[in-house]
Order: C-alpha cells, then sequence, then structure tokens
C-alpha cells in the first residue's frame, strides 16, 4: 500500500501532467470549485476554521469514474478565492483502504475533527464500513484516530456520512443507513468527548412519520436549526418518480419539523426537493462566523449519462455549487447565492424591455455571467430565455420548464414543477453550468451543460406584450481558482 507522501506525489504528477490541456478546455469553470484533474463529487467537512473556509471534497484524482476516493482539500479566507491544499485524508489504512468517503467537521477546543466513512472490500468484494476519525491542530496536517464507531447490528454496511454537532453538553451524529429490510433511514449516535460513541438508532426513514416505503437508502444526512424549525436533509436513493417530482436517479431534499435530542426523536412534514435541477446531489451546511448556515451541494449526479460529459476528454468531471445562504420565510426553505460573489461582478448593462407579442430581446454575453431580470406582469403569457442556443427556460400556465441538450448533445430533455407566479430570476452562468435562483431563492435549478464555445447569446421572447427590467454583469472569475 503506498505511503501518504507517495500517494501525493503521484497526485501532484497527475495535476501537472494535464494542467496545460486542462487550462485550455473551453467548458473549465472560472468561477466554481472543481477537481485539478480527475473526478469529484460530495462537498465533505464544510468548516470556517481560525477565520478560514475549509471545502473538502471526494476525490479520485486517477481517473474520471468512481473509484477510490480521497478528500481534496481547498481552503478560502473570502468565498470566492480558493487555494487546492495537500489532500487531507488518503484510503491508506486497513479501515479505509478502499476509500475515504464522505463525513463532515467540526472544531472543539482549537482542534478540527474530520469525521468520515471507511470503505473496505475483501477479494470477493464484500463492503464492510467504519465511521473514522482524523484530527489537525491547523487543519492542513491531519492525523488519523481510526474507527470510532462500528457497525451496529441490523443493518447493511451502507452505512455512512456522518455529519457531527454539538447538543448542550454532548455530541451528535446523524448517518445516512439501510437496515437489514434494505430500507432507507436517518440514524443517530451520542458521545460525550467525540471519540467514544454509543448508537442509538433511527430518527427518520420509510414507514416512520407517516413514510410509506422511502427509498433503500438515505445518503448524507444533516441536522440542523434553522430559524427556529429543525431541518433534516438526506438524500434518497430508490424513489419512483412522481409526475414531476423525483425525475433524478437520486434526489437530494429535506424536511423541516421538530428535533427532541432528549429523546432523540425527530417529527417532520413532507420531504421537499431542494433543487430542481439535472445536477444537484448530496448537499452539506455549515454555520459560518457571522451566523449564517451555507450550503455547497454536487453540481453532479452519479448515473449512465455523466460519462458522456465531454470534459472528460480533458481528464476531469464535476463541479460544487456556488455557496449559498439557507433561511426559512413563511414555512419554505429559501436559498440565495452568497453576497461574496457581488464582488466578482465587472460593468454592469441594465436593460428596461419592452416586448410586443411575439417580439424578442437578444443580447451578447459573458460565459461568466450574473443575470437579474424583473418580471412585472408574467401573467399576460407565455415567457421564453433561450441561454447560448443550449438552455432553454419557459414559463407559462403556472409551470416553469428548463430544456437543455441531453451530454450526448442528440436529444433533449427537461425538468418542470409547478410555480404559482414568477416574480424574478437571477441566474449565475459559469462556461458549463448553470444555477437559477427562482423568486428570490423560492425554488432553485442547477444543471450543467456544454454549448458551442462560440456562442455567448441569450434571447427572450413573450407571448404577449411584456415590460421588464435586465441586469447584466459579466463574473470575472478568472484566477479565482488556484491549483
Amino acid at each position: 500500500m503506498l505511503h501518504n507522501m507517495d500517494f501525493q506525489e503521484r497526485i501532484n504528477e497527475q495535476i501537472d501532467e494535464n494542467r496545460s490541456f486542462i487550462e485550455t478546455d473551453p467548458y473549465r469553470l472560472g468561477y466554481h470549485l472543481m477537481p485539478p484533474v480527475g473526478l469529484l463529487n460530495d462537498p465533505n467537512g464544510l468548516i470556517q476554521f481560525q477565520g478560514v473556509f475549509h471545502v473538502f471534497f471526494q476525490w479520485n484524482p486517477f481517473e474520471t469514474k468512481h473509484g477510490r476516493k480521497f478528500w481534496g482539500h481547498y481552503t478560502s479566507e473570502d468565498l470566492i478565492h480558493w487555494t487546492l491544499e495537500p489532500v487531507a485524508l488518503m484510503p491508506d489504512s486497513w479501515y479505509d483502504k478502499n476509500g475515504c468517503y464522505s463525513g463532515s467537521a467540526i472544531e472543539h477546543e482549537g482542534t478540527m475533527y474530520l469525521f468520515y466513512t471507511g470503505n473496505v472490500k475483501d477479494e470477493n468484494d464484500v463492503r464492510s464500513s467504519y465511521q473514522s476519525l482524523a484530527i489537525s491542530e491547523d487543519g492542513m496536517n491531519f492525523e488519523k484516530k481510526g474507527p470510532v464507531l462500528h457497525l451496529p447490528e441490523g443493518y447493511t454496511p451502507h452505512f455512512r456520512d456522518p455529519k457531527v454537532w454539538k447538543e448542550e453538553d454532548h455530541w451528535l451524529m446523524v448517518l445516512g443507513a439501510q437496515n437489514d429490510q434494505e430500507q432507507g433511514e436517518a440514524v443517530l449516535a451520542r458521545s460525550p468527548n467525540l471519540m467514544d460513541w454509543e448508537f442509538i438508532g433511527p430518527i427518520a426513514g420509510s414507514g416512520m412519520n407517516s413514510l410509506g416505503d422511502f427509498g433503500y437508502m438515505w445518503e448524507c444526512p444533516d441536522l440542523f436549526q434553522l430559524d427556529g424549525t429543525d431541518v433534516l436533509i438526506v438524500c434518497p436513493q430508490g424513489l419512483k418518480a412522481q409526475g414531476d417530482d423525483y425525475q433524478n436517479l437520486y434526489q437530494a431534499g429535506y424536511f423541516l419539523g421538530d428535533f427532541d435530542p432528549t429523546e432523540a426523536e425527530y417529527t417532520h412534514g413532507s420531504f421537499e426537493e431542494f433543487d430542481r435541477g439535472f445536477d444537484f446531489y448530496a448537499p452539506q451546511t455549515m454555520l459560518d462566523e457571522k451566523g449564517r448556515r451555507l450550503l455547497i451541494g454536487w453540481m453532479g449526479i452519479t448515473d449512465d449519462a455523466e460519462q458522456n460529459q465531454p470534459t472528460i476528454d480533458s481528464n476531469w468531471i464535476h463541479a460544487l455549487t456556488i455557496p449559498r445562504v439557507l433561511e426559512i420565510k413563511d414555512g419554505k426553505l429559501i436559498q440565495t447565492a452568497v453576497p461574496e460573489l457581488q464582488k466578482l461582478r465587472g460593468r454592469s448593462a441594465e436593460y428596461e424591455v419592452v416586448l410586443e407579442a411575439g417580439d424578442a430581446f437578444s443580447e451578447e454575453i459573458n460565459a461568466c455571467s450574473e443575470i437579474l431580470i424583473d418580471f412585472k406582469n408574467t401573467a399576460a403569457g407565455k415567457v421564453e430565455l433561450e441561454i447560448r442556443n443550449d438552455i432553454r427556460i419557459s414559463y407559462k400556465d403556472n409551470r416553469f420548464v428548463v430544456e437543455r441538450y441531453q451530454f450526448s448533445g442528440t436529444e433533449r430533455e427537461q425538468r418542470a414543477f409547478a410555480l404559482d407566479q414568477l416574480t424574478g430570476l437571477q441566474i449565475f452562468l459559469d462556461h458549463s453550468s448553470m444555477e437559477i435562483f427562482i423568486n428570490g431563492g423560492e425554488e432553485v435549478f442547477t444543471c450543467r451543460y456544454f454549448p458551442d464555445p462560440e456562442d455567448n447569446t441569450i434571447a427572450l421572447q413573450a407571448e404577449k406584450k411584456m415590460t421588464l427590467d435586465i441586469h447584466h454583469w459579466p463574473l470575472n472569475g478568472g484566477g479565482s481558482i488556484t491549483f
């Protein structure tokens, strides 16, 4: 088995060997976190530690497929300029030799604690999982302490993704799990000292809180209080599509409810999807020093189509979303882009546009852009926005639809949902990604897309007369991420 230094040297060589043609890839993103080479997936260990933001991530630096995972590591002081650090966790121990899977970070008495799932497979491909700990005094150099929680009875080895937080005088850990009946659950463990953990049991899952069958596995749980409400994030696998809902292979969503830490019980309402887009999974949150609850998600998903993404030709795949601020307003979870991103704005272009029936407004934009559209009378008829001759956004009869070319580049696909009214859009475009914040973050839509790199046109058309305001800023993303 390779030692840490051998792994890091191989990774550095891999980055350097691929740097020249990765940097010339027209689909390389300007202000989103992505792998310097290889495959990126779940964000891990989000934390602001000693004033510095740390974003760890699942990373296979040696190929663009899901294989043996490391914890990659980015740092930032302002959430917009990021530096790639040496790998934080490597699969070099008996309890994580097939992958350092997802987890979380906390600070306690000046020390950073990383909790993660060690993945192990034997010669017959039989899986074992170990909830493991590593610690750091400086947020850069990590010492593994080994497993702190073993697989409890009644569960399969699909038991992972520990998220840890403090509750009064003890620590709690929520994990994603599959029970022996192959049903997904969010389960809880408790510790007085971060080292000795007692398994408590499930707090949500299939057959609980009026849920019926709700998937065969729940991944990436996160439990926190927000504006007086307890929010449980989970990623259920195995949900069947229901109308417009659950259209992706795996889902990412949340429950709003009430968590009783004394009784270890969570009562909640219905499951709501976090993001209506094609490419969003494994979100994780953190509390920053300003008291904001920030979220970052994986701007991708594991399915057959991911291997059709053209960036594979440049030996990289996937990215993370921009950081989002979470709030609850009128009983609904709202997501907005962190205001720090405004520092990337270039010179503003502002328009008051009056469209007659059938008219179209078009503009050349930067491939990295922020677009604000204020609609004033959308009830008058259909609105359609086309971006770079690839993405088509439309709203009519209280239905919001986004359509794109599939990654194969031949067929088109769409996602849609009901929306009572459309008042405004905030759209963050990058060279091959789009994040739409609808009605101030009431809904969010995230996707990757791969248009003609030379086509930077947006066009807006209305079915009936309409007046609207458009603001556009180029975003100066170049140089925001240092490898």
